[in-house]
């Protein structure tokens, strides 16, 4: 599972969110818009990305 990963995109702002959510961008290495970030495919990426999904998008799978 380790070799599998997941590229997300910022397409929305952080301004006038929830602290928790600015945060999880940061975890995720975004912080400005149209930023792309390959991560590791796991559980808690998986679950950072759901917790921001308005605000991010799956670009690829690999």
């Amino acid at each position: 599972m380790a070799d599998k990963t997941v590229t997300v995109e910022q397409t929305g702002s952080p301004i006038r969110r929830a602290k928790e959510q600015r945060q999880t961008l940061t975890g995720l290495g975004l912080n400005k818009m149209h930023r792309r970030r390959t991560l590791e495919d796991t559980p808690a990426v998986r679950g950072m990305i759901a917790k921001v999904a308005h605000l991010v998008k799956v670009v690829e799978e690999a």
